[in-house]
Parts: C-alpha cells; structure tokens; sequence
C-alpha cells in the first residue's frame, strides 16, 4: 500500500477548504505541578477557561483564541522534555515584546528566546516554559 504524502502549500499560497475538516489543532502539553503552570501562563497573559482537579489535573488556558490545554505528569524531566508547540500570530514582534517584558531570561528554564525571520517565511521566536515545553510563536512574514 502505497503511503501519500502531504502536499507541500508555499507560505502564502492559499490552502483548500474541505467542508468537513473545519478544525483546529489544540497542543496538549504535560506539567508537573498544574498551579504552577497556570501560574506561568496566567503571567503570559491566558487566560484560564477550565480546570479539572484530582484525580486527573487537567486545565485549558487560552490567549486570544489560541488554547494550550495542559495535564499533569509526574515523572516528566523538564530539561529533557520534547514536547511542543506552534502557536501563528497575527504580530509576533507584538507577543515578543509583551512577554519580555515580564523578564523571562533567555538561558534555562523557563526562558525566552530571540526574534528573527526564518528562511521558511516565518519571523518567530520560542518560549520554553517551566517545564520544557517549546512553544515557537510566529507570524507569516508578508
């Protein structure tokens, strides 16, 4: 069976519209302690919309529209973590600057890193919270 691959869309270029796929893709991240990171993002700006308790600490933060859902795992090892996310923004250079001036420091954890246009068309930076989630913010440069 022959495995199709997916079409590769240039930034710009508008995508097809299916009628039945009117989705969207929600990271689910893992914490180790859930008020800490409620704590962390709330400091960001999102805003909390759910929060489930014991036995299965569960929440949903949103920044205007775009929703982290967050869960707990108790054995995660934060500096080794590969989990992520890509969060498009109308004004990356906006984000940027409002999340640094909260003071996140550009080496360890959490930490914010710098702002720059990429060969792919994107200008993004990445936000690496507590627990070593990546989340690469950027906007479709135009």
């Amino acid at each position: 069976m022959a495995v199709a691959r997916a079409t590769v869309v240039p930034p710009g270029s508008p995508t097809r519209y299916h009628p039945a796929m009117d989705a969207v893709a929600i990271p689910v991240l893992p914490c180790r302690d859930l008020d800490r990171a409620l704590a962390f993002y709330g400091a960001l700006g999102f805003r909390l919309v759910y929060e489930q308790g014991e036995p299965d600490p569960y929440a949903i933060v949103d920044l205007h529209g775009a929703e982290v859902h967050l869960f707990v795992a108790p054995g995660l090892e934060a500096e080794r973590s590969l989990h992520g996310c890509y969060l498009r923004v109308f004004d990356a250079d906006t984000v940027h600057r409002e999340w640094s001036a909260r003071g996140l420091p550009s080496t360890g954890l959490p930490r914010l890193g710098p702002l720059g246009d990429l060969p792919s068309g994107m200008r993004e930076f990445e936000l690496v919270d507590p627990d070593g989630n990546r989340l690469r913010v950027g906007h479709l440069i135009e």
